[in-house]
Order: structure tokens, then C-alpha cells, then sequence
């Protein structure tokens, strides 16, 4: 799942090239709690599903249901929870299958992504606000001023 946004969140955060490289190590760790949990709910839910198929709304939930159903709510809860904490860090998180997140940056006067992946050393590419990450082109250190902030 992925989403590309218009605009910055309201009141958003505009990163130069190197904040956003400084918070990597935090945004790493937080992504990849995600996508490990990401994981984790997925194949919770798959295997209520199974174990659930053909019930009827009036059988009584079986102890693995309900053991299954609650992994499936205290992993959504832990996934908020990280997604919050890069909602605080000034982020945007758009895919939980990649790890994909951008963060708002003023490029030559305009509203862009600095456009990161799960797995890259670095910051190292951009996108417009409504291209995603297909449409991300590489950075250059010297493109990125500390404008609007």
C-alpha cells in the first residue's frame, strides 16, 4: 500500500537533505519495526481467515479465534503506535510492503518529497508531491537549499 499525497501535511515540517539524513538512524529503526509488524498482522489475519472460514455469526468463538483476533488488534495498535512516532519525527510513511517514507523539503521554491526506502544507505532521491515514488529522480546534495522553514 502506498499513497502519494498532494501536499505536505498542514503545518508539516520541511527537512533539508541533510536533517533528513540525520534522522535516519531512528526513522530505520522505527520502518523496520513496521514492516516487521506490518508482516506479522498479515499473516495473523490470513490465519484467522482460514480458521474462520465457513463459521457462522452464531457459533461461538473458539479460543484460537480469539487468540488470533487479538494478535491481529495489538499488532494494528503497535503499527499506530510507530507510525505516530514517525508522525512526530515530521515524516510522511507511505508503504508498509517497501518500508517507503518521504519527508516534506522545499526544492528550488517548491513543495517536493525527499523520497527514501527501507534498506538505502541514505537520502538520496526527490519526487513531486504527486508523482510517488515512481516518479523519483536522484539528489544532489547542492539542488536542496534550507528554504521555508
Amino acid at each position: 500500500m502506498t499513497s502519494a499525497t498532494k501536499t505536505p501535511p498542514a503545518g508539516a515540517r520541511f527537512f533539508t537533505l541533510e536533517e533528513a539524513n540525520r534522522t535516519l538512524p531512528f526513522v530505520r529503526k522505527i520502518v523496520g519495526d513496521i514492516v516487521e509488524e506490518y508482516r506479522q498482522w498479515r499473516e495473523s489475519i490470513a490465519r484467522y481467515e482460514l480458521i474462520t472460514a465457513g463459521r457462522r455469526a452464531e457459533d461461538p468463538e473458539t479460543d484460537e479465534q480469539e487468540r488470533l483476533r487479538l494478535a491481529v488488534d495489538e499488532s494494528a495498535q503497535r503499527i499506530n503506535g510507530f507510525m505516530e512516532e514517525l508522525s512526530l519525527v515530521g515524516c510522511v510513511f507511505k508503504g508498509f510492503e517497501e518500508g517507503l517514507v518521504d519527508f516534506p523539503c522545499k526544492l528550488e521554491g517548491r513543495d517536493v518529497y525527499l523520497c527514501w526506502k527501507l534498506g538505502e544507505e541514505s537520502v538520496g532521491y526527490w519526487h513531486e508531491v504527486d508523482a510517488g515514488f515512481r516518479g523519483r529522480h536522484a539528489l544532489t546534495p547542492e539542488r536542496v537549499r534550507p528554504e521555508g522553514r
